[in-house]
């Protein structure tokens, strides 16, 4: 499947949170990620993603396995995506290493998230904040099918522009090169 998915920065959280509350009960997350590559870098260079993920949540804590493929929507950034849960997180981090590949890059996101339906489509809207970067992001995301990317696209832009967000908020940055610039900068 893939993760048909648009980022914005977004000037008023609270205003935003406010109108996704009317969508959905939030819930309320922080995400531990590791990035992993092989030592030459030939995921990033591919624009591959391999990451180990813990959700720490008022209820539970769970971890994912995570590879997103090179993107398929260039103006989007939307990359077929494969998950997994994880029983061991230890584990699994030792199987990466043991495979060859080594931990780049690892930070934290806090996040509130809200699941619902529009434009026929199952939506994740996920308010963002990373401490080390400045500013509020919004993540919405559905999966599509490779054809129906385009449509499924739609389907996020129309939900950005209900919640007041334009296309001149969005952003293609990652996240991962924002904290490695944050962290350069600070030495």
């Amino acid at each position: 499947m893939i993760e048909a998915e648009l980022k914005a920065r977004v000037d008023a959280p609270e205003a935003v949170m406010k109108q996704l509350e009317e969508r959905a009960v939030g819930r309320a997350e922080v995400y531990q990620d590791t990035y992993y590559d092989a030592p030459d870098g030939r995921l990033e260079k591919g624009g591959q993603e391999l990451r180990v993920r813990t959700i720490h949540s008022a209820e539970s804590t769970r971890t994912v396995l995570t590879f997103k493929d090179a993107a398929v929507d260039e103006a989007s950034g939307s990359k077929p995506e494969h998950e997994t849960n994880v029983a061991d997180t230890g584990a699994v981090h030792g199987v990466l290493r043991g495979l060859g590949y080594i931990p780049v890059i690892s930070f934290e996101k806090r996040c509130r998230n809200y699941d619902f339906y529009a434009g026929g489509r199952r939506m994740l809207a996920t308010l963002v904040r990373v401490p080390e970067i400045d500013g509020t992001f919004l993540e919405v995301e559905t999966q599509a099918g490779e054809e129906e990317v385009t449509d499924a696209l739609d389907a996020v832009r129309a939900v950005l522009s209900e919640l007041g967000i334009g296309p001149e908020a969005l952003t293609r940055e990652l996240y991962t090169d924002a904290v490695r610039n944050c962290r350069a900068q600070a030495g």
